[in-house]
């Protein structure tokens, strides 16, 4: 497979040493998929829509998008609640990676259609194993289903 063939994985981090562990995690992976990295929803959202500044960015959806709830300008469980409604983005997977242990967050990720939840571990050696996890089962294993 040719590596412009691979889908992106999209991580939303507004932390720079948690973005920077999650990238790392995913390049110990041995993933060849690109990662594209945004701080918040507002960039998360643009992004998935090819607008602003990812107005020329390739087009695609990506293979999974990793995202935090707790963000400036617009939270991850905003940006869920906006991809499921858009019927263009509703069937990207979505994994939340969060270090929210509030139960009202997890549910309201399942309802609102979360893929998976994945609390952030503190020790860094389980932060690395559940980034690097995520991205061999999201971007490899994973299928999107067909179009309607």
């Amino acid at each position: 497979m040719n590596k412009k063939d691979l889908r992106t994985i999209l991580l939303v981090e507004d932390s720079a040493a948690d973005a920077e562990m999650a990238m790392d995690a995913l390049s110990e992976a041995h993933l060849a998929n690109p990662v594209v990295h945004v701080e918040d929803g507002v960039d998360c959202l643009d992004y998935l829509h090819a607008r602003g500044a990812w107005a020329t960015r390739e087009p695609g959806d990506p293979a999974v998008v990793l995202l935090d709830i707790k963000m400036p300008r617009m939270n991850g469980l905003d940006v869920l609640t906006e991809m499921r409604n858009d019927e263009q983005l509703r069937r990207i997977p979505v994994v939340i990676l969060s270090s929210s242990r509030e139960e009202s967050d997890l549910a309201r990720s399942w309802d609102l259609g979360a893929n998976a939840y994945v609390i952030k571990p503190v020790d860094v050696d389980q932060f690395f194993d559940a980034v690097r996890t995520l991205g061999q089962f999201w971007a490899v294993l994973n299928q999107a289903p067909e179009q309607d």
